[in-house]
């Protein structure tokens, strides 16, 4: 918007649009949308201090401008505009005090008037800035009635009589820096960055008192007064990220291309001599993919916690695009397990488990669909779903150059050597098309590209989902909970140094898994150099079945590809309107035996108890 007259903010707001102008002496007013409140820090004369505004830039609502720019008609046009919409409208102005001393805790003052402010309130603000801690030192907060509200030096924006006749309740809130050294000045970064995001959730916390106890509005949680808006920096960084992201899949890089052949040789050979994995070209420049990572202004994002999510994918694209450039190094298997984590007890507690009290399967005869007719029960499946949801463009792809099946951004892509048994097709589609191609089809729905490509850690739930969709449809069974605590032993092994060889017979001759199948487990692990993602398969089914009895939705676990880890930041920008619900649900979430089985999850689940309505 070009003019900052308060004619013509006004009328944008009563149109229900957001403002966003410079103001005199570079100041600036953000309003995300019509809001009943407002925060103002007035910057004092020669000093900028770029952490206390960044405070405020995190909200919905602010005003920053140097200390002698005069704001009473701005603010009381503002007033006005918003009385009409909400029948009230809270000003709060913050300012620093005093630096405190050395390992004092967080400290505020709390202004307010003597009368005519609602003692709920001032409690609900007082009880949201008491867990404003840092260091794990408990805030010290303290309300001043009758105080004058404003900081040291500066007359207040609005006298008294102004605020009451506009019927705005004003509000100061001084503020001790706790995140800066006291002797320096020098902002403590990661200090700074957990205060402010629990400084934003204490103002929300007051922001949503308010507005139930003084205005019309009813806002169901106070996530809904945080910022629906995208500011341009960070869609501009979300971009770039997804495209870096899109331009090598680390997968592929990883998989040799010579899977079948190798399992023939090793067969030749007795299954006594390791034999030599072949790999792709790698197709990108590891230290100019770098280059254009570390380049993007992430700390230009205002908002916390889309910066947040956005700086966890670039340090996660980070050791991806090292472990491309460490292929078959000794660095390779250091760098995925600072990735995908190691086995913690607890995890292989449950695959012994599961290997010591399910029997290995009697057989492994049947019906098998090869590639192609797979690859046409594939395609079946995706046009049950394109009924639906027509833009959905997974394509089917049957390759040479893969053993087995995956899904890479977003397609089906099939080994052109594969073999699904018959009774396993229900769940493989399952598991591939209706939760790794269903989720980045959801993923490209929404407003952040992070969500298609995947958030950082994403894979633990993705593949939890997957399995759980097996199960969902009847095709989880002994045979394949084996094979996923067989993995789990697997990257157990390599992590504590055993080789190939080591592996596969722990694999074939302890655990009775078929030669061709503790191979293939093998060869997944020692890929690349040591590749540990398949300990996440068994680990992400546990803390998904944990997550479901604990009463999370399961369909909001389809709207992308998300981290369980990062669910409160998911909800969180639910409720601001950001994200929206999922284009598609997995087809099998339809079924009769779906329902039931959904109904046993909420009541709480252990992995092997899974067995029990499959076998």
């Amino acid at each position: 918007m070009k003019s900052a007259e308060p004619e013509a903010l006004v009328e944008r707001l009563r149109a229900g649009e957001g403002v966003d102008v410079a103001l005199p002496g570079g100041g600036r007013l953000h309003l995300d949308r019509p809001l009943p409140f407002l925060c103002v820090y007035r910057r004092p004369a020669g000093e900028r201090w770029p952490d206390t505004e960044a405070l405020l830039t995190s909200l919905a609502a602010w005003l920053i401008a140097p200390a002698g720019v005069a704001l009473q008609d701005l603010l009381c046009a503002l007033a006005e505009a918003h009385q009409e919409s909400f029948g009230g409208w809270l000003l709060l102005e913050i300012w620093n005090e005093p630096p405190p001393g050395a390992d004092a805790p967080p400290t505020f003052r709390l202004g307010a008037p003597e009368r005519e402010v609602p003692a709920a309130l001032l409690e609900a603000f007082e009880a949201a800035l008491m867990k404003v801690s840092i260091h794990r030192k408990r805030p010290v907060v303290r309300v001043d009635y009758g105080a004058r509200i404003a900081p040291p030096g500066l007359e207040p924006l609005l006298s008294t009589e102004q605020a009451a006749r506009l019927g705005i309740t004003h509000l100061g809130l001084g503020v001790t820096p706790a995140y800066r050294d006291p002797e320096t000045g020098e902002t403590y970064t990661f200090a700074h960055r957990a205060y402010r995001h629990r400084f934003n959730r204490a103002l929300k916390q007051a922001f949503h008192a308010f507005a139930h106890c003084c205005t019309s509005h009813r806002p169901a949680h106070y996530h809904e007064l945080g910022p629906r808006a995208i500011t341009p920096r960070a869609r501009e960084v979300d971009v770039e990220l997804a495209r870096l992201s899109d331009g090598f899949d680390l997968l592929l890089h990883v998989t040799p291309v010579n899977g079948e052949a190798a399992w023939r040789a090793f067969e030749a050979g007795g299954f006594e001599q390791e034999v030599e994995f072949l790999y792709r070209p790698r197709t990108i420049d590891p230290a100019a993919m770098k280059r254009e990572l570390w380049n993007l202004p992430l700390e230009e994002i205002e908002d916390p916690a889309l910066a947040d999510l956005l700086a966890a994918k670039r340090d996660e694209l980070d050791r991806q695009i090292t472990l491309v450039a460490d292929r078959n190094t000794p660095r390779f298997l250091p760098g995925s397990r600072q990735l995908f984590g190691d086995v913690d007890e607890v995890l292989l507690g449950l695959a012994r488990d599961i290997l010591d009290r399910v029997p290995p399967p009697a057989g492994e005869g049947g019906e098998t669909l090869d590639a192609r007719a797979f690859a046409r029960r594939a395609e079946e499946e995706l046009a049950w779903y394109r009924q639906r949801s027509p833009s959905l463009d997974t394509r089917v792809e049957v390759r040479d150059d893969i053993s087995g099946i995956m899904v890479s951004h977003g397609n089906f892509l099939i080994g052109s050597a594969a073999r699904v048994p018959a009774r396993r097709v229900a769940a493989a589609l399952a598991h591939e098309i209706g939760t790794h191609a269903i989720t980045y089809h959801n993923g490209r729905a929404q407003p952040f590209h992070e969500l298609r490509v995947g958030m950082a850690g994403y894979e633990p739930l993705q593949e939890g989902l997957a399995v759980l969709a097996e199960y969902l449809s009847g095709g989880l069974d002994g045979g394949r909970l084996r094979q996923l605590a067989g993995r789990v032993l697997a990257v157990h092994m390599i992590c504590a140094g055993a080789d190939f060889m080591e592996v596969f017979r722990a694999l074939h001759r302890d655990e009775g898994f078929g030669a061709h199948a503790a191979f293939m487990m093998t060869m997944r692990t020692f890929r690349g150099g040591g590749y540990v993602k398949d300990a996440i398969y068994l680990r992400g089914l546990a803390e998904l079945l944990e997550k479901l009895a604990e009463g999370q939705p399961l369909e909001t676990l389809y709207l992308g590809k998300i981290a369980l880890h990062q669910l409160p930041l998911i909800e969180e920008l639910r409720w601001r309107r950001i994200l929206k619900p999922p284009a598609l649900l997995p087809r099998v979430l339809e079924s009769p035996q779906a329902t039931a089985r959904r109904a046993r999850l909420e009541r709480g689940m252990e992995v092997l108890e899974l067995l029990e309505e499959t076998d």
